[in-house]
């Protein structure tokens, strides 16, 4: 409850936001304790307004700390913006293994945006905030879902952003180290645009 208060507060004090940074893409099940992810995808975000499309390509990696934490960092490169964060899960409810109970998680992280000089996008700061859960549909699909909250920060006298999105999506396993993902985000908040990706997970267990 605590989390979605923080969501709503943020999003009621932001800016309408023209871009996505990372997406979530990813289950609510954190990293296994000791396994290492590498994660890589293109970013399609959607224009509206008779705005162009825009495509950009994200890559991240993270290790599993605990049975119920994990930490990523990563980069998303868009052709006038890139971006650079970090973020930790932390796993809260766990479903009974091979179940189709819910699990439940929330990630927290920061980002550096970085603007490309000749297209004159600021550079900013910012704060991640996501709620995950997932379900799982099979031994190999998992139906996800999250709501994801970002906040970027940018001197005067230019406005903060925030984008508030519920990103549906699906995860299956290929293989016993490869994981299929695709993911629709929905722009909750006025102006922020819609979202299509899908890629790969790699685990080095």
């Amino acid at each position: 409850r605590a989390l979605v208060a923080a969501l709503a507060m943020g999003v009621l004090g932001a800016a309408p936001a023209a871009a996505q940074d990372f997406g979530v893409m990813e289950s609510a099940e954190t990293i296994q304790r000791g396994n290492f992810k590498l994660v890589g995808y293109p970013m399609l975000v959607l224009g509206e307004d008779d705005a162009d499309n825009t495509l950009g390509v994200v890559v991240r990696g993270g290790y599993g700390f605990t049975d119920r934490l994990d930490l990523e960092i990563g980069g998303a490169f868009y052709e006038d913006v890139t971006f650079l964060g970090a973020n930790a899960e932390y796993w809260l409810l766990r479903a009974v293994p091979g179940s189709s109970g819910l699990n439940l998680s929330v990630r927290g992280g920061v980002h550096l945006a970085q603007g490309d000089d000749d297209a004159a996008v600021p550079d900013g700061t910012g704060l991640d905030l996501a709620a995950l859960t997932s379900v799982r549909l099979s031994p190999r699909a998992e139906l996800l879902a999250a709501l994801d909250y970002t906040h970027t920060l940018r001197d005067e006298p230019l406005d903060d952003v925030g984008t508030l999105y519920l990103a549906p999506g699906l995860e299956y396993g290929i293989s016993r180290n490869l994981d299929f993902l695709a993911e629709f985000g929905l722009g909750l908040d006025d102006g922020t645009p819609n979202y299509l990706s899908a890629g790969l997970a790699f685990y080095l267990r």
